[in-house]
């Protein structure tokens, strides 16, 4: 009976703390995608088309298609 009550315990303690976990790396994440999204912005403004592949897998995500599909203009757009 102890083992399942410590059992219990340990496993409270551990879906408990990884909802902590979600919580305060949810707002990390948050903060770190902003910052992201101002840097690949100022990059798409002094670059030149074809990007970086970190820049088009940027537009190519905020677009919602391939980048092979994506023109200068529609970049361009995303920064404006």
């Amino acid at each position: 009976m102890a083992d399942r009550m410590s059992t219990r315990r340990r496993m409270d303690r551990i879906r408990d703390d990884h909802a902590v976990s979600r919580t305060v790396n949810g707002h990390l994440k948050r903060k770190e995608r902003a910052n992201r999204d101002k840097r690949i912005a100022e990059l798409i403004k002094v670059a030149k088309f074809p990007y970086t592949p970190a820049v088009q897998s940027w537009i190519s995500t905020k677009l919602g298609k391939p980048f092979t599909q994506v023109t200068e203009e529609e970049a361009k757009t995303l920064v404006k």
